[in-house]
């Protein structure tokens, strides 16, 4: 089942979040492949807002370079359980540190959908928006480069994942792409009605790369 759209262009699959980071990773590679989004819902709270977020980024952005986004089902709410991302309670505030949004096996799950949905549509190639700076097991150039080997040996199917910001901090993306319409992307664990929360750990991060930048952060935060 190969993807077809713009054959002149090699198709890449993006795991995408609607966050900022996966929305211009998106944008940048559509300008020469032709772009697979891959959205992996698993049950968690804030889902709805992000997918929403993603369709409209993507539909802002008026390329024929980007496909339709391929949404993966993988339900982890029996293994998280009471997890704060499951319920939508305790969500980390902007005071708490990065260690207490850290979501256990987060890219295995991701990574495992997309690479078999790859395997199976002839897509030799998955990106993701890691930036630098991620503290966690699960986002190591080592880990990437070792779970793409087992993706590859269990599909019969040479599969690459790519991380192209790995060297970027987020405020230097923003810099870079302040052009896109980022107000658009999602990066909150508490959004409602496609707001920003403003409160949690993931809005606070968002709201100081902007200042870093020095880019005037058109996004609306509901606090």
């Amino acid at each position: 089942m190969p993807v077809t759209q713009n054959k002149k262009l090699t198709p890449i699959a993006v795991l995408s979040s609607g966050g900022l980071d996966s929305c211009v990773l998106l944008y940048e590679l559509s300008v020469n492949y032709s772009v697979v989004p891959i959205y992996v819902s698993q049950g968690l709270a804030w889902e709805p807002e992000e997918y929403s977020a993603l369709e409209t980024f993507i539909s802002a952005l008026q390329t024929e370079n980007i496909h339709n986004v391929v949404k993966l089902r993988m339900p982890v709410e029996e293994i998280y359980e009471q997890h704060w991302s499951i319920t939508g309670e305790g969500v980390p505030s902007a005071k708490d540190p990065d260690e207490k949004v850290y979501l256990p096996g987060r890219n295995i799950f991701l990574l495992s959908a997309a690479g078999i949905w790859c395997a199976t549509h002839d897509v030799k190639q998955i990106a993701l928006g890691s930036l630098a700076g991620n503290p966690f097991p699960d986002a190591t150039p080592e880990f990437f480069n070792e779970f793409a080997k087992v993706i590859s040996t269990a599909t019969s199917s040479m599969i690459q994942i790519i991380t192209p910001y790995r060297d970027l901090t987020k405020s230097e993306l923003i810099k870079r792409f302040e052009h896109l319409p980022l107000h658009l992307s999602i990066t909150c664990n508490a959004p409602s009605n496609g707001t920003h929360c403003g409160k949690c750990n993931k809005c606070n991060e968002r709201q100081e790369a902007f200042i870093l930048a020095d880019v005037t952060d058109r996004t609306y935060y509901e606090s």
